[in-house]
């Protein structure tokens, strides 16, 4: 099945610069000293904020180097009400003096002007385009507005992914399906079972070919001693293919206990899973996932770090979800935006995800079980742009996660359970890192 649509808009190398002038200026912006702040506006997409630092005076020439401040991402449905409308899109970029946030309860900012910027989507539907990059009068011809300039950077790029969706709670062991517009095709089945607390062997994923990993960097640093008799919250998913064989597997090897003293898990203990795929006969570890509450509010604490060698790992996501209102677990390696034309699969492009073999659309060397995963392999060379998202509800939601795959990292139908597994992990973490004050769903005791 093909992957669907989607369009990127990236906003970055945002800077703001003055006229010449050794004292302030009338917006009480001092060009050596202060920082300002962007209000990213696109109609019916949340708002998006950025910190804007200083980027010289207005005499300088130099474009400032700087990361991605801003994205949007639109689907299918977003590209096809747009287009039939026959109407561009509008990003509206508020420029304000002064920093976001307040201090000491006052608001201390002060709009100096709004930039538009307009995209034409049907001109980057299949390829990528730089929209505008350079500076840009804030106050655009308003005379009475103010005199700063704007730096930024632009760009749309067609997005392509494929979509997966299970089709109930992972503890209910669901099917999973590959979405593409109203078609639904099964792809995985997921399978819920509890860990034995004893068992800690690793021995039956391990690969043969890395006898160095050590079992402490693998299963991390809890000490179980003095968590006798607490309750633990251990579990594993294992993500079958159509064939019935096992494609990855999500297992919690660090337990989810509360700390002592407490009835949660804290960023000090961590539970962690570990997810593993497999390779050349055996399962190999791919990915770790720990999970916390965080102290004070009612977020989950998580990072996820991929394995680059034997006892080596590279932390590729570290965030919040709220456990209340629920929100998205993401890895995003978009670091900036630069004006080369970066190679962009084609929305023809498809894989195999049952079979394993690679599309003759994709030109990345490997094999077909996806070992550009495995060890020897930075992230650097492999996850770039977008890599994965999925959806996380909030407590006493029924949660069916929705999980999106950039297409240059599936080469395999084992690429994509493992983020799949992955999905389900962090769905599953969310009812780990619950207090433990409260009876868990009967699904998820043994």
């Amino acid at each position: 099945m093909d992957p669907c649509p989607f369009l990127r808009i990236l906003i970055g190398n945002l800077a703001v610069k003055f006229p010449v002038s050794s004292k302030p200026s009338f917006s009480g912006v001092h060009p050596s000293t202060s920082h300002c702040s962007c209000k990213i506006k696109l109609k019916n997409f949340p708002t998006q904020y950025a910190t804007v630092p200083l980027g010289g005076q207005a005499n300088q020439t130099h474009a400032p180097d700087r990361s991605l401040d801003a994205c949007f991402t639109l689907d299918k449905t977003h590209i096809d009400k747009l287009v039939k409308k026959g109407k561009n899109l509008v990003l509206q970029i508020a420029v304000y003096a002064g920093r976001r946030y307040t201090t000491c309860g006052l608001n201390r900012r002060k709009l100096l002007g709004t930039v538009p910027v307009e995209v034409d989507l049907r001109a980057v539907e299949t390829r990528a385009s730089n929209i505008h990059q350079g500076w840009v009068s804030v106050g655009g011809n308003n005379k009475k507005s103010s005199s700063a300039l704007l730096y930024l950077s632009v760009r749309a790029e067609p997005d392509p992914r494929f979509v997966f969706q299970f089709d109930a709670e992972p503890e209910c062991s669901p099917q999973v399906f590959q979405v593409h517009g109203d078609v639904r095709q099964p792809v995985f089945s997921c399978k819920f079972g509890f860990k034995n607390p004893n068992d800690r062997t690793l021995q039956s994923w391990r690969s043969m070919n890395e006898p160095s990993t050590s079992r402490s960097f693998l299963m991390g640093s809890h000490s179980h001693k003095d968590q006798t008799g607490k309750q633990r919250k251990g579990w594993q998913v294992t993500i079958h293919d159509l064939s019935g064989s096992v494609a990855a597997v999500a297992s919690v090897v660090t337990p989810f206990v509360p700390s002592r003293g407490s009835h949660s898990v804290s960023k000090s203990s961590p539970g962690a899973w570990l997810i593993l795929r497999p390779e050349d006969g055996s399962f190999v570890p791919w990915g770790r996932l720990e999970a916390w509450r965080e102290r004070g509010n009612a977020d989950v604490g998580y990072r996820f770090e991929l394995f680059t060698g034997p006892d080596a790992t590279s932390t590729l996501a570290a965030d919040t979800i709220s456990s209340k209102k629920g929100g998205k677990f993401g890895i995003d390696m978009t670091s900036g935006i630069s004006t080369a034309n970066t190679p962009v699969i084609t929305p023809n492009s498809s894989f195999d995800l049952g079979s394993g073999s690679r599309s003759r659309h994709s030109s990345r060397s490997g094999s077909g079980s996806g070992s550009e995963f495995g060890y020897g392999h930075t992230p650097t060379q492999v996850h770039r742009g977008f890599v994965m998202s999925s959806t996380v509800e909030g407590a006493g939601k029924c949660s069916k996660p929705e999980v999106q795959v950039g297409v240059r990292h599936v080469t395999c139908g084992e690429d994509a359970a493992a983020y799949v597994a992955l999905a389900a992990a962090m769905d599953l973490s969310m009812d780990a890192c619950g207090s433990f004050s409260k009876k868990l769903r009967k699904e998820l005791r043994h």
